[in-house]
């Protein structure tokens, strides 16, 4: 059943109906004039009260029995059988066959709200002392429930199987849709009678106490329409009505008696169906002519009721079998091919038409942060986005999950694409970023058939808005426009399945990152160690070598020939670039191993400081920095940032052939999207040197990576950027750069 629409039941106004329901149908005050409700304090098992008829039933006056011992009517035995079920139920003692005043009862007793209710009935005759024919009417229908493979077939069975055995002129099963409203979706009857099977009717045909009463006590009688109600009077001492919910006997609402009237019936037996501890329905019994069911027939019907909930789930699960396969195939090469995907967002993307067809759907949207991947027939990308705002902004993805069949109905704008994406099922693949996955089906206007006008069982009277039962239910048409095909239970639950797949798979990916990291970062921890130590231990060799070269030098030199003390002095050369190399070894491995002194910083204090050092060291006089603007203060540990400045600016100078070498120093600001109020300051070293190729910005980061020659721009052993690089990082930002082959270079760097 594609879902009913709500507004033609609010007619043309802003109406909650459901607040029309009646309050107080468990506590009518009275009950059907088919028997007599006695009603007793279960400390001393006195008549607390009584219904109006015990003279015709029973002989006894009400003030002749109301405080009076219930021994009065029953005898020691029925008395000890209710105490000992005092801390339990009575199930295993109803009914109680009782002789009262020559005349034979069936006694039904029930305990609710405090009080013991005890309800007598004709008795007719009982199975209950014929347990082979109970057991034999029970079997051969079980036998024919058990045959069925369908939902539909399970519900012919039953409708059938309960005609036969209570000679009503009509049964039907009732199915509530999710708004409430129900559909005819099995019926057995006469074959005179017009038809009701495939009619939907409103929600206000069963308002929500009388679904209430349904869901708790699963049958309920009605022998003859027009009875006239027995007063049950209020408790004598408190003046409260007396909660009748579970009381078969219990009067029933004028309101429902004039609908069961209005459809020519005089007597009805209703049901209840429940799957998950919901109502998911009613099998109703209707009659033409006044008709009593006796108890042991009525608890066959209840019973049948049970086993129908009980077959529900299975029988529903074999509802579109074939599409249920197919859907689990396709699931099954979906995560297959994420598994081994070491890409997610992408394999999801590659698979986005897979995806579209898991939940049947026409079109299928997945989302990754602001980027958008669409497949099939979709909203543009604009509508998509705002859609996820509206829906982010009232909450409806709280859950991980919003699906709806009627989008333009609480989404005023989605009627602007309800041919693509009238229905949508969307689920969020995380709580902590905007990954979604959006399946979208277009709008499908379909004809109800009404059982009359939903509209008539609601009146605008001088006095305000009344409810009303229907007269006429005469087959009434209407076109239900907005709406998608709905969204299966089977199809939502497959959709779920899916998604905790992903997140399985993100988990497990994630925990695989973090071992890897792990293990990364405790390497890390040994090379530095392995760094330090051996470029340690390897100094004192090499200052052996250099200093025992020298005195070759020094002490030989009148009787070396020239090879011998060019060949010296190579070696003298070798030993001092290696002992440079060891020195900007230790300086790497130092900065990962030693704690970062945080404190606040002025950068243009530390500026003024390598200026100055410049001045003393720099002996031309073309060089300047120039700061365009006051920098902003950071926090940092102030020996590593200065490091990175005098490398930075340095560098802007020693790889210059400009006469006038110049080194600009600034900052931008940026909005994070992330987080809208934060603002990050990129700090940048902007030179008019000789510039560095495209190709080598990612190569000069990597330590002992020279691009000139050792002798050209002063030299140097190729470490400086590497360490500048690590000092970043451990600060938590980042560092990259813009350059112009042959006219300068800008390096950009931000602190945490």
């Amino acid at each position: 059943m594609y879902s009913s629409p709500q507004d033609s039941l609010h007619m043309t106004k802003n109406i909650d109906i459901l607040n029309y329901d009646n309050p107080d149908i468990q506590f009518p005050c009275a009950i059907q004039p088919h028997g007599v409700l006695i009603a007793l304090n279960p400390t001393d098992l006195k008549i607390c009260q009584v219904s109006q008829n015990t003279y015709e039933w029973l002989k006894y006056h009400p003030q002749q029995l109301v405080n009076k011992p219930i021994s009065l009517l029953l005898n020691t035995e029925q008395i000890q059988n209710i105490k000992e079920c005092l801390e339990k139920d009575f199930n295993h003692i109803n009914p109680l066959n009782l002789k009262i005043n020559h005349r034979n009862f069936q006694a039904i007793i029930h305990k609710q709200k405090g009080f013991i209710f005890i309800e007598l009935e004709d008795n007719k005759q009982s199975l209950k002392n014929n347990f082979f024919q109970f057991y034999q009417i029970t079997n051969d229908i079980i036998k024919k429930i058990n045959k069925t493979s369908n939902l539909s077939e399970l519900c012919t069975v039953i409708v059938d199987e309960i005609r036969t055995l209570t000679e009503f002129d009509r049964v039907m099963i009732y199915h509530f849709g999710e708004n409430q409203s129900g559909h005819v979706i099995a019926e057995s009857k006469r074959d005179d009678l017009e038809t009701f099977l495939d009619l939907h009717y409103p929600e206000t045909d069963i308002p929500r106490n009388a679904r209430h009463l349904f869901s708790i006590n699963y049958i309920r009688t009605i022998p003859q329409v027009n009875y006239i109600p027995v007063e049950f009077p209020q408790h004598l001492e408190t003046g409260e009505a007396f909660d009748l919910s579970y009381s078969i006997l219990r009067s029933v609402s004028p309101c429902h008696l004039e609908y069961l009237r209005n459809m020519r019936v005089n007597a009805s037996l209703t049901i209840s169906i429940i799957n998950n501890n919901q109502l998911w329905g009613l099998i109703a019994c209707h009659h033409e002519t006044p008709k009593y069911i006796s108890y042991d027939i009525r608890t066959i019907c209840e019973f049948l009721g049970q086993i129908m909930s009980i077959e529900l789930p299975s029988k529903e699960e074999k509802e579109d079998l074939n599409r249920k396969i197919r859907i689990k195939n396709i699931q099954s090469k979906l995560i297959n091919s994420l598994s081994k995907s070491n890409d997610l967002i992408d394999s999801l993307i590659k698979n986005g038409n897979t995806i579209r067809k898991l939940v049947n759907a026409n079109g299928v949207a997945i989302c990754a942060d602001d980027e958008l991947f669409l497949f099939g027939k979709t909203p543009s990308q604009p509508q998509i986005h705002s859609l996820i705002d509206h829906l982010e902004d009232n909450n409806k993805i709280e859950q991980g999950i919003y699906c709806t069949n009627s989008l333009p109905k609480s989404y005023e704008s989605a009627q602007q694409f309800k041919d693509v994406a009238s229905g949508i099922l969307l689920l969020a693949l995380t709580r902590v970023t905007r990954y979604y996955i959006i399946w979208f089906r277009p709008e499908i206007i379909q004809t109800v058939t009404w059982a009359g006008n939903p509209q008539e069982s609601i009146k605008i009277e001088d006095d305000g808005l009344t409810m009303s039962p229907r007269k006429s239910f005469k087959q009434w048409q209407e076109n239900v426009e907005l709406q998608s095909p709905p969204w299966q239970k089977y199809e939502i639950k497959e959709a779920i399945e899916f998604k905790n797949a992903v997140v399985g798979i993100i988990l497990q990916k994630a925990d695989e990152l973090a071992s890897l990291n792990l293990e990364l970062q405790n390497i890390n921890q040994e090379l530095d160690a392995f760094t330090y130590i051996a470029s340690h231990d390897l100094k004192e060799p090499l200052r052996g070598i250099y200093n025992y070269s020298s005195f070759l030098l020094e002490d030989y030199q009148e009787i070396l020939d020239e090879e011998g003390k060019n060949k010296l002095n190579t070696l003298v050369s070798l030993t001092k670039r290696m002992e440079g190399l060891i020195e900007a070894l230790l300086r790497y491995s130092r900065i990962g191993r030693t704690d970062l002194t945080i404190r606040n910083i002025n950068i243009e204090s530390l500026i003024d400081n390598i200026t100055n050092m410049l001045k003393a060291s720099y002996k031309e006089k073309n060089w300047e920095i120039i700061i365009h603007q006051p920098l902003p203060k950071i926090t940092g540990d102030p020996v590593l940032v200065e490091e990175i400045l005098t490398n930075l600016i340095t560098n802007g100078f020693k790889y210059n052939n400009q006469k006038n070498k110049k080194v600009e120093i600034g900052y931008l600001t940026k909005k994070e999207d992330c987080e809208p109020n934060k603002i990050t300051n990129i700090f940048y070293i902007r030179d008019n040197g000789i510039g560095i190729k495209e190709k080598h910005f990612n190569t000069i980061f990597r330590i002992f990576k020279r691009l000139h020659g050792q002798s050209q721009y002063g030299g140097g052993n190729g470490a400086g950027l590497t360490i500048v690089k690590r000092i970043i990082e451990r600060h938590g930002g980042r560092i990259w750069l813009e350059s112009l082959y042959g006219q300068g270079t800008t390096f950009y760097f931000t602190f945490e």
